[in-house]
């Protein structure tokens, strides 16, 4: 597998990352612990060498599934988490993104990922409370400290990525991107670009739904987080699975599946993005890499994009409530 940059900081990575979130959380029951070490080793013997986590899936579990997996050849790899949430007595959590706070979970997740360094620590989602540069100045000493090597934003918009780039280099910005969901091309790719910071797309088959496999609600798990999503409600799921239907359509004259269509669609959107799809099954993994040796023209590309996006809001209400655009 090719590597690619992100920013100007020149993290390597694959072009293509692995999502670990999905192996302990929100989709259903979670991945057998061996069968999960597995997908991830071989992951890295097809050429996968980023791995995305965060503390908050589990919570914590998700990390120490990393960190196992990773014994042995954590140097051969860059590994990426998160931070952002406080977990309070009551079971409820909240947003934290003080400096305090901050500097005591980055060794919780060392320590959970059994490691001296994180390659790439990202704040989940934006604490209003707190000042993007204060937050900003406390990983910025981490990176001094080399308990971090780069820093990375998620979800927020062009204006507080230029205030948080002004106090140190962002070396990425992590955000859903895929086929359906493109509301950030008009000014946050822009923005990235002209400040030469990369991009790291979540989500790049639409939570599964590019692949074509699910076909009802009924397919997901009673626990599946998928169920309270608006785009596989009532109408919105009616339309878009038709529009899978016709991803399916080009798939079928590349000799290729819908989500492989997908991923090569978002790795022909330029060389400073990255997607990270996440996989439980082994025939997924394989297909997803495949989708790297897959050429799409310009007409092919235009045809894909002339389909339209997804209906439906990409969280429910309370899930927006935390995504930023300023």
């Amino acid at each position: 597998m090719q590597q690619r940059v992100l920013g100007n900081a020149k993290l390597a990575v694959s072009e293509q990352g692995f999502g670990c979130m999905g192996l302990t959380s929100f989709y259903g029951a979670p991945a057998d612990e061996d069968e999960a070490i597995r997908l991830i080793h071989k992951a890295i013997d097809l050429g996968v060498t980023f791995f995305d986590t965060a503390e908050s899936y589990g919570p914590f579990t998700n990390e120490k599934l990393v960190g196992r997996a990773l014994q042995g050849r954590r140097d051969s790899v860059v590994v990426a988490t998160k931070f952002a949430w406080e977990w309070l007595a009551n079971g409820e959590r909240r947003l934290n993104s003080r400096p305090d706070h901050i500097f005591k979970v980055v060794d919780e997740s060392l320590q959970r990922l059994g490691t001296d360094h994180i390659d790439l620590y990202y704040q989940h989602r934006l604490d209003p409370q707190v000042p993007i540069e204060e937050t900003v100045g406390a990983l910025a000493e981490l990176v001094k400290q080399g308990k971090v090597r780069h820093i990375g934003l998620s979800e927020v918009g062009p204006k507080t990525i230029r205030r948080a780039h002004a106090v140190h280099p962002i070396t990425a910005l992590q955000s859903e991107y895929s086929l359906w969901e493109r509301g950030l091309e008009a000014e946050i790719l822009p923005t990235l670009r002209e400040l030469g910071i990369g991009f790291v797309a979540y989500s790049p088959l639409g939570r599964g739904f590019l692949t074509g496999e699910i076909k009802s609600v009924q397919d997901l798990a009673e626990n599946d987080f998928r169920r309270g999503d608006p785009r596989f409600q009532g109408e919105n799921f009616a339309s878009n699975l038709a529009l899978v239907e016709r991803v399916k359509q080009l798939a079928a004259q590349k000799g290729a599946t819908p989500g492989q269509i997908a991923l090569a669609w978002l790795l022909h959107k330029g060389n400073d993005i990255v997607p990270i799809p996440g996989t439980k099954r082994l025939k997924y993994l394989e297909e997803n890499v495949a989708a790297t040796q897959i050429a799409l023209s310009a007409q092919e590309v235009g045809q894909l994009e002339a389909l339209g996006q997804s209906a439906g809001d990409r969280y429910n209400e309370a899930g927006l409530r935390h995504i930023s655009r300023d």
